[in-house]
């Protein structure tokens, strides 16, 4: 089984140290910018797909470790392989990985390792229970928990159900943050792409009150003159 070091020390090797520069300022690593003092070994995603199918034997243990790194690499990957290994476990496996997945979530802090992971995670974990742990999720102060809520719902559109993404953007409407009101705009804009009634339905009640950013994601796939009618104001 290959263990957490292991696996770090050939992240080590396939580091781009000009790369990790570029990624660091991608992804808003300054002083007081959302993801200020993360730092990245400039390793392109692919490489880190194709690492976390030859590193899948890892145990959750090492898993968890790798989780913890400082590097934002290493953290992705490990998020990679909780995925490939949830989609494949038994459901004491899947119930191991969402509870290691909710512990660590402080080192789940930047938009991209959400996206990787939260529907695959905790969306399907929660596929027929109480979803109180969205809720709660989406009224957290720390901002990577509330884009969790929102994501973790993707796992619901894309099998045609929408309540739960609906709830939680209405929760969300007047989030302060900028990567909330496109995560929200987003999972509405893949609602309407199944069934462009129901988003509709929900932006009509809501688009005045929509944060601009959030009602753009919303909108975008709209032929443009209804597109501009919403920006503008102008739909009954």
């Amino acid at each position: 089984m290959p263990a957490a070091r292991e696996i770090q020390q050939e992240l080590v090797r396939l580091a781009d140290p000009e790369k990790g520069a570029d990624l660091q300022r991608f992804f808003k690593t300054g002083p007081g910018e959302y993801a200020e003092g993360d730092c990245f070994r400039g390793i392109r995603v692919p490489v880190l797909r194709k690492l976390a199918k030859r590193y899948d034997g890892i145990d959750l243990v090492d898993a968890g470790e790798l989780l913890e790194s400082h590097y934002h690499e290493d953290r992705l990957l490990a998020l990679l392989l909780l995925v490939r290994k949830a989609a494949v476990g038994d459901g004491e496996t899947r119930e191991t990985i969402y509870r290691l997945y909710r512990e660590k979530t402080a080192f789940i802090n930047n938009w991209d390792l959400v996206d990787a992971s939260a529907e695959h995670i905790i969306g399907a974990h929660l596929d027929g229970k109480s979803k109180s742990a969205l809720e709660r999720l989406a009224r957290s102060a720390n901002l990577w928990e509330r884009r969790m809520a929102v994501l973790s719902t993707f796992y619901y559109i894309k099998r045609g159900r929408f309540q739960e993404t609906l709830r939680l953007a209405s929760m969300l409407l007047d989030d302060p943050h900028d990567l909330i009101h496109k995560a929200v705009g987003w999972m509405l804009r893949e609602v309407g792409q199944r069934d462009l009634q129901v988003e509709e339905g929900f932006l009509r009640k809501h688009y005045h009150r929509m944060p601009r950013t959030m009602l753009r994601y919303a909108i975008e796939k709209f032929p443009e003159p209804k597109r501009q009618a919403y920006l503008s104001g102008k739909i009954k």
